[in-house]
């Protein structure tokens, strides 16, 4: 079994005292794989110090998360990833993670669509996937993405936790995808009722580690190997031998992000 988790921060702060160890821990749960979204200019040498070590394991993506966007440096912080994306000199799986949060801070939303949309651009000049944070916003999510849809256009809402109507609407863009994470295994997370509906070629798995610890995990710090308890869950919830699960979900986020993983 191989799984790939498809959105980890493996490379905060949280996991400095065991990073090699949290590494091997994935290893013997069948998590080969890792894709490390950046947030900030401050996360780009975290996100290439893991993808240096681990080469054949770690996989960068490059962008500006929303919780970030600031009018006073919002500039600055998109010129340093558009940087990193065209001068480091090293192969980014996607752009990301990008997108809509209006949890914390509501009044950066002209800048959050302004960031979008520049990284967007960008997604699509270097034909690679866009990966899209979305809390509390899946309308100016919506709304972005009815006007920069084409078929030059692929990605993932990660951590998916809206709707069926919702998840549908993602997957009708075209080659779009909903990773699923931790809160699927949550007694009242909703996914319960979406993921048995949805197309079994449009899901990829993920943890968003440190963030969201799947049960029997919840409210700790979580990790990449905990991808092993989403692939179960997801099964559970297709009705599906879990190496189907895995197999499915792996060969999804291989078609999406251009990967190949032995």
């Amino acid at each position: 079994m191989h799984l790939i988790d498809t959105h980890t921060h493996l490379y905060q702060p949280a996991f400095d005292t065991d990073r090699e160890a949290a590494m091997e821990r994935c290893l013997s749960a069948g998590v080969h794989t890792l894709l490390l979204p950046n947030i900030d200019s401050e996360s780009i040498p975290r996100v290439h110090g893991m993808m240096d070590q681990w080469p054949d394991r770690c996989f960068g993506m490059m962008g500006l998360h929303p919780c970030h966007v600031k009018p006073d440096s919002m500039e600055a912080e998109l010129a340093a990833c558009e940087d990193a994306l065209r001068n480091s000199g090293r192969r980014y799986v996607a752009v990301g993670e990008i997108g809509f949060d209006l949890h914390w801070d509501k009044t950066t939303l002209k800048e959050q669509h302004t960031a979008f949309e520049r990284q967007v651009a960008w997604a699509k000049e270097l034909q690679l996937p866009i990966v899209i944070h979305v809390r509390e916003a899946f309308d100016d999510m919506f709304e972005a993405l009815d006007r920069l849809n084409d078929e030059g256009l692929r990605g993932v809402v990660h951590c998916f936790t809206g709707t069926l109507e919702q998840a549908n609407r993602v997957v009708e863009y075209g080659d779009f995808y909903l990773g699923i994470g931790g809160v699927a295994t949550y007694k009242n997370g909703g996914l319960d009722a979406v993921l048995p509906h949805v197309p079994h070629d449009r899901v990829i798995l993920e943890t968003d580690s440190p963030y969201l610890a799947p049960v029997p995990h919840r409210g700790k710090r979580n990790e990449s190997s905990y991808t092993a308890i989403v692939a179960q869950r997801l099964a559970d919830l297709w009705e599906v031998p879990i190496e189907q699960a895995a197999q499915r979900t792996t060969d999804n986020a291989q078609r999406l992000f251009s990967i190949e993983v032995h």
